[in-house]
């Protein structure tokens, strides 16, 4: 298992790069913001939100796609 502290800002933050496998990934937020997840695209309105404090949000990623972050303002800590 692969693990890493990614510091999301208010520009599309890459949290988890393509691979050539099929993969579950696993993220938790540290603080209390929230963050919006998709593709690099991503934004506070179209974003899937994640809940402050509670445990691991767990995702399935195809092969070849990746994971971006967003918060609406300052920062947030995530754990991948």
């Amino acid at each position: 298992m692969k693990s890493s502290a990614v510091t999301v800002t208010t520009s599309p933050t890459l949290l988890v790069e393509k691979d050539e496998t099929n993969r579950y990934v696993y993220l938790h937020v540290v603080g209390n913001a929230i963050v919006y997840l998709g593709g690099s695209d991503v934004s506070s309105s179209n974003g899937l939100n994640t809940e402050k404090h509670t445990t691991p949000l767990e995702i399935f990623l195809p092969i070849n796609e990746r994971l971006y972050g967003i918060v609406a303002s300052a920062t947030e800590d995530v754990r991948v």
